[in-house]
């Protein structure tokens, strides 16, 4: 199981690499878009954290 993990870890470190070596401008707008999410995320959070002390 270990060796499994290690291989599909292995897997998608060359998938980002490549993606960023054959096409930068897209790698960048996919970092963008998960930012944004994890930005939009916490929002979220926020907003309900202050409703519900309010």
């Amino acid at each position: 199981m270990v060796q499994a993990k290690r291989v599909a870890l292995y897997i998608v470190v060359v998938f980002v690499l490549y993606t960023i070596i054959n096409s930068p401008e897209r790698a960048a707008d996919l970092v963008q878009v998960g930012f944004e999410g994890i930005s939009d995320a916490a929002k979220g959070v926020g907003d309900f954290m202050s409703e519900l002390v309010n």
